[in-house]
């Protein structure tokens, strides 16, 4: 078909399903012409005839992708992040001018992210990178957004962006976050919450099943329960639903036919590597990536099978109270995803003042209480934790998060305490409590760690008494002397 020129209002480049469902998404909204472009016509075909209602204007070129947009034009790459993301640019900037712009959907690293805009830039062409959330089914109906990129761009990119988001409390799911590699920076840091959060409930669910004995289906109409509370969230509604799945196979609960290896795609690598760059501690976060690296390689678990475990015959102790045992581990299921969502803000905080982006973090909370994974009732807590205090050094302070952890404490303790005697490994609550535990120290060891660093490589330590830095002569008679700060 003949393309009719400047149709469109935006147009989307890759059509599998997360792009095409961007796509119907767009179309579907009022105001919204959408051209389509796949590498392959094929595709681009199947879309445009089995959705005639979308109105979607299809190109076969680059060339008549182009010609198909108003002016500025505006187009989503919803591709595999890397190499093809790189491949798509190049030729969009072929056929785009200057004032245009190029919006990356995809999971991109936010540095190739701020290599890519600075590159894009001097074209002329506007470059955002757009963390998207929400799946499939969020980029159909309604995911959360997360846009970096100039000012410019935003000027035309937000009332659409705005159109197709998810809505909570009446506020649309997307906001300006910063400039350049700042949208993919906070959706990467999103993922990584995304990871310790799943395997604090992954955490929850064994230490129900193996200390009560109840079945998957019983233990589905606990988070049910839950999810009517304050740990009401997305993910604790779809953890009772793949509970309560039988194996028509089989007969049997799904989860038991499922083998125990977690996938990963680096979004949560990224995150911990990230913050290990940027020197802030993100325990739970990267508990939760090894408990997936250590579920995947089979081959160590099973010459391990027979190490002794702590009880004779490796017996799990009996929990004389169900109902109280299932209550502990509710309580330290909240406190340590408090734990978890506190460390990813963190993180943002900290890449924000490294990379000099202006991230309003209670925004970032409001636009992930719909669309996306993470989705949570207490994203409002956080959000009126920054409102109340933009610049809150530590979100476990604010009040109410102050008063559900004391709340939680003795549960919380309690629950580690049964995981560890019980043999049963709990890596997320443990780091979690160890990581408040360590906020909340009058003094740390990290005094002995100096001592031992200056030792053996005079790396200097400063004094509690006086200012400036110091070195002891450890070779030599053991005085102590002024020295260059080495830290």
């Amino acid at each position: 078909m003949r393309v009719t020129e400047q149709a469109a209002n935006i147009g989307v480049v890759g059509l599998a399903v997360m792009g095409s469902n961007l796509a119907r998404n767009l179309a579907s909204r009022e105001g919204n012409t959408v051209a389509v472009f796949n590498r392959t016509y094929a595709k681009t075909d199947e879309l445009v005839t089995e959705h005639p209602e979308a109105g979607f204007v299809p190109t076969s070129s680059y060339e008549e992708f182009a010609a198909a947009l108003q002016k500025p034009r505006t187009a989503i790459i919803m591709v595999k992040a890397g190499a093809g993301t790189d491949a798509v640019i190049d030729e969009l900037l072929r056929v785009f001018e200057p004032g245009d712009i190029i919006v990356d959907g995809g999971n991109a690293l936010f540095t190739d992210t701020i290599r890519r805009e600075k590159a894009v830039r001097e074209t002329g062409v506007n470059f955002v990178g757009m963390g998207v959330s929400g799946g499939e089914e969020g980029a159909l109906l309604g995911p959360s957004l997360m846009p970096g990129g100039p000012d410019e761009s935003w000027a035309t990119l937000g009332p659409i962006l705005k159109s197709i988001a998810a809505v909570a409390e009446g506020e649309p799911c997307v906001t300006h976050v910063g400039h350049d590699g700042a949208g993919h920076f906070v959706k990467m840091v999103h993922n990584g919450i995304e990871y310790a959060d799943m395997q604090l409930i992954a955490e929850a669910y064994d230490l129900i099943r193996r200390g009560t004995g109840k079945s998957p289906a019983e233990i589905a109409d606990v988070f049910a329960e839950w999810n009517r509370g304050e740990l009401e969230s997305y993910l604790i509604e779809i953890t009772a639903e793949v509970l309560r799945q039988v194996d028509a196979a089989t007969g049997e609960p799904l989860v038991d036919v499922i083998v125990d290896q977690a996938g990963a795609k680096g979004t949560g690598g990224w995150t911990v590597q990230t913050a290990i760059d940027l020197g802030v501690p993100v325990s739970g976060i990267a508990e939760a990536v090894f408990a997936r690296s250590l579920s995947s390689h089979p081959e160590q678990r099973e010459v391990s099978g027979e190490l002794p475990g702590w009880h004779d015959a490796d017996a799990v102790p009996p929990v004389r109270d169900a109902d109280a045992f299932i209550e502990n581990v509710r309580l330290a299921l909240f406190a340590s995803k408090i734990v978890a969502y506190s460390q990813g803000f963190d993180e943002i905080r900290a890449g924000a003042a490294h990379y000099g982006w202006d991230i309003d973090l209670g925004a970032v909370s409001k636009i992930w209480r719909g669309g996306c994974i993470i989705r949570a009732q207490f994203l409002n807590r956080i959000a009126d934790a920054y409102d109340a205090e933009p610049g809150l050094p530590v979100l476990l302070t604010a009040p109410y998060f102050v008063e559900a952890l004391g709340r939680a404490q003795a549960a919380w303790r309690r629950t580690v305490v049964y995981a560890a005697t019980a043999g049963i490994p709990a890596p997320a609550f443990s780091s979690s409590l160890a990581y408040y535990d360590g906020l909340r120290a009058e003094r740390l060891p990290a005094a002995l760690i100096q001592g031992q660093r200056d030792f053996f490589g005079a790396h200097t330590y400063k004094r509690i008494d006086k200012p400036g830095t110091f070195h002891t002569l450890w070779s030599g008679d053991r005085t102590e002397v002024e020295a260059e700060d080495t830290h």
